[in-house]
């Protein structure tokens, strides 16, 4: 096996998945649901694979960022974040 760095450009998720580690907080969670909002709506052919990704940055960019989220505040994350995504079809 050969391993390459990674294209970041090409493979946007992947760029907004290492963006979430490194700010922490609740942008993960934004992340997850936003990605299963979106890959869900790409599977019923109600969007391209590409918008998959523009989906999920601009759900991203629309959350609240909470340093230190409390469970109940993943779980309001988690409910923004899907509601967003499916507001953003």
């Amino acid at each position: 096996l050969t391993f390459h760095k990674p294209d970041l450009n090409t493979f946007i998720n992947l760029q907004l998945a290492y963006d979430a580690m490194d700010k922490g907080g609740n942008v993960a969670c934004v992340l997850n649901a936003a990605n299963e909002i979106a890959v869900d709506m790409f599977l019923k052919e109600k969007i391209g694979f590409v918008e998959i990704s523009e989906i999920n940055a601009l759900t991203m960019d629309k959350i609240e960022y909470i340093a230190n989220p409390s469970l109940d505040d993943f779980i309001q994350t988690d409910k923004e974040a899907r509601r967003i995504a499916k507001a953003l079809k």
